[in-house]
C-alpha cells in the first residue's frame, strides 16, 4: 500500500464502530504497555468508513450478533449490548471519526485516547456519539484533548478534507477494519484472528478459527523497530 509510516508509529484503518478493531486496538495498547513502548510507539489513526463501503447505516442487528463474540476476545473491555432506547442507536459514525482525525491535529496519543473513549461510549455505555454535544463530552473526559480546539475544528470542518481525502485514496487498497501498516512497509488485516460467519451478517453470527494474541507482541515489536 502506497503509504508512508513514519518510524516509531503504526498506522491503522478502522472506524470507531467496528467491534474488531476495538479488539485489535485493546490488544495493541495492552502489548504496548507490556513492551514498556507506551511513549515509544503510536497509533496514526486512518479512516476505513464502513457506512460508506457497506452503502447502508450502523446496523443494529449486526453489531447484536458480533458483541458476544468479541466481547470473549476482550472481556475487560466491558462490552455491552446496546442500552439505550432504540431511537437513539447512532446511524452514522462520520462524525465520531472525524473527531479522532481532529483531535490527532493535536497529537497522536491525543487521538488514541479519544478513540478509545469514543468507542467505550459506544460500546459499553450506549451512547449516541454521532451527536456533537457527545462527542465533546467524551472529549471533555480525555487527558490530554483540548475540547475547545475540538469544537472549533468540528465545527469548521478542519479535519474532514484530510480525513475524507486519505480514505478515498486508499479504499481500495484497505482490506476491511482493522488494517495496520508498519514502517517496514509490512501490513495485516485483523491480526492474530481468522473467522468466518454463519448464515447472512445480522441473521447469522461470526465463529473465530483461530486466535494468536502473541501477534500484538509482534506488531508492537515491528512498529518500534
Amino acid at each position: 500500500m502506497t503509504i508512508h509510516v513514519r518510524p516509531g508509529t503504526v498506522v491503522v484503518f478502522t472506524d470507531v464502530v467496528c467491534g474488531w478493531s476495538t479488539v485489535a486496538l485493546h490488544r495493541f495498547y495492552e502489548a504496548r504497555e507490556k513492551a514498556g513502548l507506551t511513549d515509544a510507539v503510536r497509533v496514526d489513526h486512518q479512516l476505513f468508513l464502513l457506512e460508506d463501503v457497506n452503502k447502508f447505516p450502523i446496523p443494529k442487528r449486526y453489531l447484536d450478533s458480533e458483541i458476544p463474540v468479541v466481547g470473549a476476545l476482550a472481556p475487560q473491555f466491558g462490552w455491552k449490548p446496546w442500552q439505550g432506547d432504540a431511537s437513539t442507536w447512532p446511524i452514522t459514525s462520520l462524525p465520531a471519526n472525524e473527531a479522532v482525525h481532529a483531535a490527532k491535529r493535536q497529537s497522536l496519543q491525543s487521538a488514541e485516547r479519544l478513540d478509545m473513549a469514543l468507542r467505550h461510549a459506544f460500546f459499553t455505555d450506549s451512547r449516541p456519539i454521532c451527536l456533537l454535544h457527545e462527542i465533546l463530552d467524551v472529549a471533555d473526559r480525555c487527558p490530554g484533548v483540548d475540547v475547545d480546539t475540538l469544537r472549533r475544528d468540528l465545527e469548521e470542518g478542519t479535519a474532514r478534507a484530510d480525513m475524507m481525502r486519505g480514505y478515498r485514496d486508499h479504499v481500495e487498497e484497505v482490506q476491511g477494519s482493522p488494517h495496520f501498516l508498519l514502517p517496514n512497509g509490512s501490513d495485516v488485516h485483523n491480526p492474530g484472528i481468522e473467522l468466518h460467519w454463519v448464515g447472512e451478517p445480522g441473521a447469522g453470527f461470526p465463529v473465530v478459527d483461530a486466535d494468536d494474541r502473541a501477534a500484538f507482541d509482534e506488531l508492537v515489536r515491528r512498529a518500534a523497530d
